[in-house]
C-alpha cells in the first residue's frame, strides 16, 4: 500500500458521507430536487418540503449516518481485540441483548407507555449482557474465552425473544415484534436521535480510545502487556464501548446485522491493515454503507417498504464467499 493511497481513503469517505447524507434528504416516496431542498434547507421552502425534510428525512439520515458509523467502528474494534476477521457486535450477544430487552418492552406492552420505555429497555439489557459476559469471562484475558461467554449470551438473548414470539398474547403483537426484529429506520422522529446520540457518541469516544492497545493486542497478550498495554482495563472499556454504543444504535433501529462485518473488510485494503487504522475508516464507511443501504429500501417498489436488516444481511453474503473462495486457494 502506497501512502498516497492512505492518505486519500478519509477525504474520499467524507465526500461519500456528503454525497449519502444529500441523497437521503433528496430522495425516497417522494423526490425532493435540489433547488427544493436547499430552499427547505434554508427556511424558505413550502410546506409540503418542510414537513417531509424535518419531519421525515432528515431524522431518518441522522440515524442512519449515526447507527452505522458505531456497528462499522464496533465491528473494527471487535476484529482487532479478538484478531476474528469475522467478528461483530452480535459475537459478544450486545446486539441480541438489546433486542431482548427491546423486544420485552413491547410484549409486555411497555413501549406504549413512553416513547424512551423501548431504548431505555434495550440499553439496559445490553448492560446487563455486558455484566453477564464479565461473569462468566471471570478473570480469563483470552479473547477465545469472552467470545465462548458471548455466544452463550448471545444465545439465551435469542431463546428469550423466541420464547416472547411463541408466547405472544395476539398475532398483531407478534408481527409488530418480528417488524422491529427486521431492523428498520423508517418513521422515526427527532426524538429517536435525541436518545441514541448520546450513548453513541460514548460508546464510540470509549472505543476510539484504545487504538494503541489494539495495535500492541496485534502481537498476542504477552507482547501487549510487554509494551505497557493494562489488558484488564483495555477490555472493560471496549466492552462498556460495545455495550453502550451498540444498545444505543439497535434501540432506534432494532436488529440490523452485518455493517459491522462488512464495512471493516471493505476498508481493510485500503490501510497499512493495522487494528487502529481501521477505526475511523470503518466508523466513515459504516455510516456511508448504511445511509445508501436505507436509500435503497426506499427506491426499491414494494408493496411494503423492504425492512434495512434484510438488506444488509443480502450485503453480507459476498463478503462470506470472498473468505471461502480465499480460503479455498490456501487449501
Amino acid at each position: 500500500m502506497t501512502p498516497s493511497r492512505h492518505r486519500g481513503l478519509i477525504p474520499l469517505l467524507l465526500i461519500g458521507l456528503a454525497v449519502a447524507a444529500i441523497a437521503s434528504l433528496s430522495f425516497g416516496p417522494v423526490t425532493l430536487p435540489p433547488e427544493r431542498l436547499f430552499a427547505a434547507l434554508a427556511g424558505h421552502g413550502d410546506r409540503v418540503a418542510h414537513a417531509i425534510l424535518f419531519d421525515l428525512r432528515l431524522p431518518r439520515t441522522i440515524i442512519g449516518l449515526i447507527v452505522g458509523a458505531m456497528l462499522g467502528l464496533a465491528g473494527a474494534v471487535l476484529q482487532g481485540y479478538l484478531r476474528n476477521p469475522l467478528a461483530e457486535p452480535s459475537v459478544l450477544g450486545a446486539s441480541n441483548c438489546a433486542a431482548l430487552g427491546a423486544v420485552g418492552a413491547i410484549y409486555f406492552g411497555m413501549a406504549e407507555w413512553h416513547i424512551v420505555m423501548l431504548p431505555l429497555l434495550a440499553i439496559l439489557t445490553g448492560l446487563a449482557g455486558l455484566t453477564l459476559l464479565f461473569l462468566l469471562s471471570g478473570r480469563s484475558e483470552s479473547p477465545l474465552t469472552l467470545i465462548l461467554a458471548g455466544i452463550a449470551i448471545s444465545t439465551l438473548a435469542i431463546a428469550g425473544i423466541s420464547l416472547a414470539l411463541n408466547l405472544s398474547p395476539n398475532p398483531f403483537a407478534a408481527m409488530e415484534i418480528m417488524a422491529w426484529l427486521l431492523g428498520s429506520i423508517e418513521n422515526r422522529s427527532i426524538d429517536h436521535v435525541w436518545i441514541a446520540l448520546p450513548c453513541i457518541l460514548l460508546g464510540g469516544a470509549l472505543l476510539l480510545f484504545d487504538g494503541r492497545a489494539l495495535d500492541a493486542l496485534s502481537l498476542g497478550e504477552d507482547g501487549a502487556r510487554s509494551l505497557g498495554v493494562d489488558l484488564k482495563q483495555t477490555r472493560l472499556r471496549l466492552l462498556a464501548g460495545i455495550a453502550i454504543g451498540v444498545g444505543g444504535a439497535v434501540a432506534v433501529s432494532g436488529s440490523i446485522g452485518f455493517i459491522g462485518l462488512i464495512v471493516p473488510h471493505i476498508v481493510r485494503p485500503w490501510t497499512d491493515r493495522r487494528p487502529s487504522s481501521l477505526l475511523l475508516p470503518s466508523l466513515l464507511g459504516g455510516a456511508v454503507l448504511l445511509t445508501f443501504a436505507d436509500i435503497l429500501v426506499r427506491l426499491i417498489p414494494t408493496t411494503n417498504e423492504l425492512k434495512l436488516g434484510v438488506l444488509t444481511a443480502f450485503l453480507g453474503v459476498p463478503v462470506f464467499l470472498v473468505h471461502l473462495l480465499r480460503e479455498r486457494r490456501l487449501w
